[in-house]
């Protein structure tokens, strides 16, 4: 068998360096907030500073990063849901749950990083990995209607523009509180999207994909 080269393993262990910053700096932004020292993040991936500036040259660099790779993974868990599950209805709620971490960190850079994130919605790649999502929740939605269990006066849009309202930090609550919270409103949220013959209409709604940057 031949060695690996030089430069692959090169190339190899800058990823592992930067998926170890990303994973680290995830971590601290969610238990400390916004003020995380470099230095402190640089010291949890166990690289060296030096390292950390190389691959994230500032602050805002690296929220970035970490949001973009957020978003890859709201996008996987939105996949592996829609191919995984057996219908519409159970891949929703399946996605609902598992992707409110990520999208609360998502939710949390925006409130605390805004021109950042102002910056990072005209990012190509953001902007292709939004409207993905976007088209699978749209099928999802679609699809669960015409299964009768999902209400039919809600859309995408809808869904998206709910978990971000209720993943926004509350301030003042602990950590352990804001979780179990999100957990319990979520199942509530869920409970009032399914079809019964009772539903209160809504009220309209002027918000469509296209005004979340799905079309």
């Amino acid at each position: 068998m031949k060695n690996e080269s030089p430069g692959r393993k090169l190339r190899a262990d800058a990823r592992l360096n930067r998926e170890q910053i990303i994973e680290a700096a995830r971590a601290l932004i969610a238990e400390r907030g916004a003020e995380v020292p470099m230095e402190e993040v640089a010291r949890r991936a166990g690289v060296g500073t030096a390292t950390l500036y190389r691959r994230f040259p500032d602050r805002e660099a690296l929220v970035r990063g970490v949001a973009l790779d957020g978003f890859h993974r709201v996008v996987a868990i939105a996949r592996d849901a829609e191919d995984e599950e057996p219908d519409a209805w159970r891949a929703l709620s399946r996605f609902i749950r598992r992707a409110a971490a990520e999208l609360r960190l998502a939710t949390w850079l925006s409130i605390w990083f805004t021109s950042t994130w102002e910056q990072l919605h005209a990012d190509p790649e953001e902007r292709r990995l939004r409207q993905t999502l976007l088209k699978i929740l749209d099928r999802l939605v679609r699809r669960a209607q015409a299964d009768g269990d999902l209400r039919h006066d809600v859309d995408a849009g809808d869904l998206t523009l709910m978990m971000a309202l209720l993943l926004r930090p509350m301030p003042g609550l602990r950590a352990e509180l804001t979780q179990r919270s999100v957990d319990r409103y979520l199942a509530l949220m869920l409970d009032g999207l399914r079809a019964h013959p009772h539903i209160q209409p809504l009220p309209d709604s002027d918000i469509g994909l296209a005004d979340l940057g799905g079309g």
